[in-house]
């Protein structure tokens, strides 16, 4: 089920046509936003964009992995993750519903 990948110059194009910015102002203001959400996480804050989902650093411990090939034990070290967490109404809007179930509070 290989789709389309969706880039900052598609995201830019649409402010472009959708807001009426010129494709300057477009591209900045994307590239502002995005700069903007990955500030936040870097930082360790969540951030809950409202009927779309959340982006959450999760912090992951110290464990042992084995690799596949070989069998040997390894060591993972602890670091910090992110995680999308979809809202229902994407959900709903990616499985074809009508998108107007509530946003589900975090």
């Amino acid at each position: 089920m290989a789709g389309k990948t969706v880039t900052r110059a598609d995201l830019s194009e649409a402010v472009y046509h959708q807001v009426g910015l010129s494709r300057t102002e477009s591209a900045a203001l994307v590239e502002t936003v995005l700069s903007e959400i990955c500030t936040c996480l870097a930082n360790g804050e969540t951030v809950k964009l409202s009927s779309f989902g959340s982006f959450v650093v999760r912090s992951k411990g110290r464990r042992v992995g084995r690799n596949p090939k070989t069998g040997v034990e390894v060591a993972i070290e602890p670091r910090q993750v992110m995680v999308f967490k979809p809202s229902n109404v994407l959900k709903a809007r990616i499985n074809g519903l009508n998108g107007e179930a509530e946003d589900d509070e975090e």
